[in-house]
């Protein structure tokens, strides 16, 4: 089926080896919380298909991973927890961009007003798994509702 890697993260992930706090699955794409988030919220949209960036992806798949980001953008507005005035889409393509894990994947970050969010290294945010696990949970009832 899929092209995976063994030494790949999200690779990993997709194959259910490693756990991820998951908001969405179907057969192309997986969307997760971020682990080491921006804002709270912050969520990872993967193909499950191996690609090192989107520009190595077919549109159609492209077009599937952006719908899933719009659905995981409308489902954390919705809810409600003063976390989602303005949403952040972005995927940073080779290392000069960014691009840490060479596995396609979009962020969704979350934006409120006076966040004082700012793309850096280091601007991560604590969560316990405890809340990482009820805000997965969220934001996966109401994605259903965007389809």
């Amino acid at each position: 089926m899929e092209k995976i890697l063994s030494d790949c993260i999200f690779c990993k992930i997709v194959k259910n080896e490693i756990f991820c706090y998951k908001v969405y699955e179907d057969d192309l794409v997986l969307a997760f919380l971020d682990i080491n988030p921006l804002n709270i919220g912050h969520t990872l949209v993967i193909p499950k298909q191996h690609s090192n960036d989107a520009l190595n992806m077919s549109d159609e798949l492209n077009g599937q991973v952006f719908r899933v980001c719009k659905r995981v953008a409308l489902s954390l507005k919705r809810l409600g927890l003063d976390i989602c005035s303005g949403v952040n889409i972005y995927s940073a393509i080779g290392s000069d961009a960014g691009q840490v894990i060479f596995h396609t994947h979009f962020h969704v970050v979350p934006r409120f007003q006076g966040d004082n969010f700012v793309f850096t290294k280091d601007s991560n945010i604590e969560l316990s798994g405890d809340e990482f696990l009820n805000l997965s949970k969220k934001i996966s009832q109401n994605i259903e509702d965007f389809s």
